[in-house]
């Protein structure tokens, strides 16, 4: 089994990188292997719509050859997926939407690729504004049936310098708490397997308001 984190803030040891360290840390612990990629650095194009990865049905996000096309194998390959993004305007930051709009699209056009993965999210904040961003993470999730881990409390942690996070000893907590749910609930996964048929993936029905 493999857990695959993504850093969404440019730092690669900021905050979010140490909060997503410290949850990886408790997966390790419990025989599972991880890798945590920083993208928040990277110039990485948001989706224009052209629609053409839908045609293609390649895999493959068509328009920009970047961080996307190199890192959605590995989310694919993944048992369990970590999102990680510092907070800005109450907001995850651009270039993790950016990734994640473009990566989680080409995801189900081709038919769900993440489907039935188990995923976490983790933000960083120096005040407010977490848990609006915390809720944007965990919608790539709920939109392409990816199984949700809980913690003891929401997964926000505070801090500003590098290395703040630190003081935050009920967030470290929260954090710690999330990295052994989800060894836990990929263990639950992996032993069903085998035992316990998957949902039935209907075909997909779209249905616009505007006629």
């Amino acid at each position: 089994m493999k857990v695959l984190a993504i850093n969404g803030s440019p730092k690669p040891n900021g905050n979010t990188a140490l909060a997503l360290q410290t949850l990886l840390r408790e997966v390790q612990n419990e025989g599972i292997e991880t890798e945590l990629i920083t993208i928040g650095n990277q110039i990485i194009h948001g989706c224009i719509g052209c629609g053409r990865c839908a045609e293609q049905k390649n895999g493959q996000c068509i328009s920009f050859d970047d961080a996307v096309n190199e890192i959605l194998p590995k989310m694919i390959e993944a048992d369990g997926l970590v999102l990680g993004s510092p907070v800005y305007f109450s907001g995850i930051n651009g270039t993790i939407k950016s990734f994640l709009d473009r990566a989680f699209f080409v995801s189900w056009v081709n038919g769900g690729l993440l489907r039935l993965k188990i995923g976490a999210s983790v933000v960083a904040v120096r005040r407010s504004g977490g848990t609006a961003a915390f809720d944007q993470l965990n919608k790539y999730f709920q939109i392409s049936e990816l199984m949700t881990v809980g913690s003891c409390y929401w997964n926000v942690i505070h801090g500003f310098s590098p290395g703040e996070i630190n003081q935050d000893l009920e967030g470290l907590h929260i954090v710690r708490t999330l990295g052994r749910n989800l060894a836990w609930l990929l263990k639950i996964v992996e032993y069903g397997k085998g035992h316990v048929t998957l949902p039935v993936q209907e075909e997909p029905v779209m249905t616009n308001f505007v006629r």
